[in-house]
């Protein structure tokens, strides 16, 4: 499959032309209608530093649904034992910067270079980016960030430095989603981690179905809070 180079104009190629590794496009720009354009097709920005922009749509896509999410005994007692307080919007530049330095830390490399962050902040401040950030103590502990279209919410990346932390904030996320009747979260790419929470693959024409009718709904545009 041919990799399309884009233009300044923002128009994406269809996701079914996408390679088997899911790679569909390369170049661009990292603007909020851009991205907003290749979150609605299915697709999302994935590269190192010092490589363009890759656009990706991979087959299969990794979905959790909020009705499915599975929460183990150990982390049911975390809960209960009430160590965290969790909120959101609250610290977004904060939580995507922990979730970049945390991953160079453990020398796993990140996708999360400086571009990506001002580009993901710039759709915080848009009202369409936002975050779920964990506390110990008043310092922050873990958390998460993800893009929110419609009645689908795109997750990008999550951190901890607190253990659980990451988790009760995927918890949190997933309870206050069912609460407004999203349809799934979109996990991108298959981890073991997120399967143990009860996400599944579906291939990609079946996750292109849901997701356009997840768009019909209304994009709750603005600063999120918890009920």
């Amino acid at each position: 499959m041919p990799v399309y180079q884009l233009s300044e104009d923002h128009i994406f190629p269809s996701p079914y032309l996408a390679s088997k590794e899911g790679l569909l496009a390369i170049g661009g720009d990292l603007s909020p209608n851009r991205l907003l354009l290749a979150y609605g097709n299915g697709i999302f920005p994935w590269y190192s530093e010092g490589e363009p922009i890759l656009w990706w749509s991979p087959d299969p896509r990794l979905v959790l649904y909020p009705a499915e999410l599975k929460i183990s005994r150990s982390l049911k007692k975390v809960f209960k034992q009430d160590v965290f307080e969790v909120t959101m919007d609250r610290a977004f530049q904060e939580v995507i910067s922990e979730c970049a330095q945390v991953r160079l830390e453990n020398h796993e490399g990140t996708w999360i270079v400086d571009d990506m962050a001002q580009a993901y902040c710039r759709l915080h401040e848009s009202g369409f980016a936002h975050s779920v950030e964990v506390w110990q103590d008043n310092c922050l502990a873990g958390g998460l960030y993800g893009v929110s279209l419609g009645k689908c919410f795109f997750g990008e990346s999550m951190f901890t430095r607190v253990t659980n932390a990451s988790k009760v904030a995927l918890v949190a996320l997933v309870e206050h989603l069912k609460l407004l009747d999203f349809a799934f979260i979109d996990c991108q790419i298959t981890t073991a981690h997120l399967t143990r929470f009860g996400a599944r693959e579906i291939s990609r024409a079946h996750y292109l179905d849901e997701l356009a009718e997840a768009l019909k709904g209304v994009t709750l545009q603005g600063k999120w809070s918890f009920y």
